[in-house]
């Protein structure tokens, strides 16, 4: 086996049934564990299953939605009203709140002792993937909606019925899973697409980054680098295509096969690509790019110029975002238009805004994962794309992160930055301009935004980040209205980043953040299914 896979022998899988239908009804189409848990292939199938419950990929793209980075146009997707901040307990959106994960990896601990193993490191090295996992799916409730019931067993319905531990003995309850799975897991994973320890250690790495325990946080990030084993991919654009899916950069991605899955990749491209724009990136993202020469675009003498704000920014800016004016085989004469009604030839402009739904409302669309567009069959063909979940440009910024915010700045806060940006050929940063933990904080975080977009970390860190005042920044970006921008372009220009003369700004949609929606509200169906359960306050 030489990837995790998602397919249809996943039936092989199964998890035990609640009486109530408390959390998901029992799958019909599974063994029965008494008819399993006799070899280790029967043990590998239902590792399999855990893989397969736990991460699709476009919900990072999805989850950039919910933040000032992001927006999601589809109502019925669930993340436009996470973004505007106008959920509530009838309509939560796109909702977290998960057992059935949890629920494999606990069918999968249960049994796992029945299997004699060859080799008992492999046992335990299964037995450690399997507690990562499903510590991640804690962090992620616990993140999102704070304290949630920790759950041993799924027996019966009464066992599921309990009230909400807290957030912090929730957080307590992941720590301990990844420290105890750091003891057995395997130095190196068996293939692409297993956990292995550079995974588990990213995951107490990001964990304890979003909780705010710097110590932790950094400790991990030195230990990922230790290891040895992974590097930045040489170029940043490749690192997200498929001729990227063995990087040295990726810590972990998930996996897919034809012709069983797609990830829906439909979801990403712009109309005139034949695709739906889900989950499109804003112009505040481009705002938050440098300039090529190190400068941001508000600082004296960085060159910016608001009539052609493409031109002359950060590499990694059109290597993240398709932006109008750049050459684009599907469109008019080649050149990507998103901001003219209509073409040259007097036809309808599909990629407009204003042409269809499934044209970006914001005028942009991701170029990460989706560039060279002719790496795929086609948007709707089913693809190999994977979607990384921890890489190493990551743990660098963790590490200039926490050593920051714990020392403030070093050379080892500096060296870490640098290599990010050497990699896309940007100025090292200015020791004199970022000399103070405060100003390189400001550095740091604009970093980590524009390097890891697109791949769902934006919202959680305006949550946990706070202004001078002690406000989370969310309550800042993410109140008032969000803004494309608006104007023509100029085919006859050859240069691809001038041909977009802006003009003016465009109101999508208006945006509200509440503090409450800190976190998350609990469906009611949730609710209903565990009545001990207390909505967040709020809602």
């Amino acid at each position: 086996m030489k990837k995790i896979i998602n397919c249809l022998s996943i039936v092989c899988v199964l998890f035990l049934s609640s009486c109530d239908d408390f959390l998901d009804t029992y799958p019909k189409d599974a063994l029965s564990p008494s008819t399993t848990w006799k070899t280790e292939d029967d043990a590998l199938k239902f590792l399999t299953g855990c893989y397969n419950s736990w991460i699709w990929g476009e919900e990072f793209f999805y989850l950039d939605c919910t933040s000032d980075i992001g927006f999601s146009f589809h109502t019925h997707e669930g993340f436009r009203v996470i973004g505007d901040g106008s959920m509530h307990v009838g309509n939560t959106g796109n909702s977290f709140y998960d057992f059935d994960p949890i629920r494999r990896c606990i069918t999968f601990l249960d049994n796992i002792e029945q299997v004699q193993f060859a080799n008992e490191a492999t046992q335990k090295d299964m037995i450690a993937q399997v507690k990562i996992i499903r510590a991640y799916e804690y962090f992620k409730m616990n993140w999102w909606y704070g304290g949630v019931p920790i759950i041993k067993s799924f027996a019966n319905a009464a066992e599921a019925q309990v009230p909400r531990n807290t957030e912090e003995e929730v957080k307590k309850y992941i720590y301990d899973e990844i420290d105890a799975a750091l003891v057995d897991i395997n130095d190196a994973p068996k293939a692409r697409g297993y956990i292995a320890k550079g995974a588990a250690l990213a995951l107490k790495m990001r964990s304890a980054l979003y909780y705010g325990d710097y110590d932790r946080a950094l400790s991990a990030a030195k230990a990922v680098v230790d290891l040895k084993q992974y590097e930045l991919n040489e170029n940043f654009s490749h690192l997200f295509s498929l001729d990227g899916r063995n990087s040295k950069e990726i810590i972990l991605s998930s996996q897919k096969l034809k012709p069983n899955a797609n990830e829906w990749f439909v979801t990403v491209p712009n109309n005139n690509d034949g695709g739906w724009s889900s989950m499109v990136p804003t112009q505040n993202l481009i705002d938050m790019y440098e300039m090529a020469n190190g400068l941001t675009k508000e600082e004296a003498g960085s060159g910016y110029d608001p009539e052609h704000p493409f031109k002359g920014r950060d590499p990694r800016m059109a290597m993240t975002v398709l932006v109008p004016g750049i050459n684009w085989a599907s469109d008019y004469n080649n050149v990507l238009n998103t901001l003219d009604d209509t073409t040259p030839d007097g036809r309808k402009n599909g990629n407009h805004p204003a042409a269809a739904n499934n044209a970006s409302k914001t005028g942009l669309t991701w170029a990460k994962y989706l560039l060279p567009l002719e790496q795929y069959g086609g948007v709707l063909d089913p693809t190999e794309t994977q979607y990384i979940i921890f890489r190493y440009s990551e743990v660098l910024l963790t590490l200039a992160e926490a050593s920051n915010e714990l020392s403030g700045p070093s050379n080892e806060v500096y060296n870490a930055l640098d290599e990010i940006r050497d990699r896309v050929d940007m100025p090292k940063v200015d020791r004199e301009k970022y000399g103070t933990k405060e100003k390189l904080r400001e550095l740091i975080r604009r970093e980590r935004s524009i390097e890891l977009a697109g791949e769902g970390h934006r919202r959680a860190d305006i949550l946990r980040w706070k202004d001078n005042s002690g406000k989370m920044i969310a309550e800042t970006v993410l109140n008032g209205p969000l803004n494309r921008v608006t104007g023509t372009i100029n085919y006859a220009e050859t240069d691809e980043f001038l041909r977009a003369n802006i003009t003016g700004v465009e109101k999508i949609e208006d945006r509200k953040f509440a503090t409450h929606n800190r976190y998350l509200p609990i469906s009611q169906t949730n609710i209903d299914k565990n009545p001990q359960l207390k909505q967040n306050p709020g809602y």
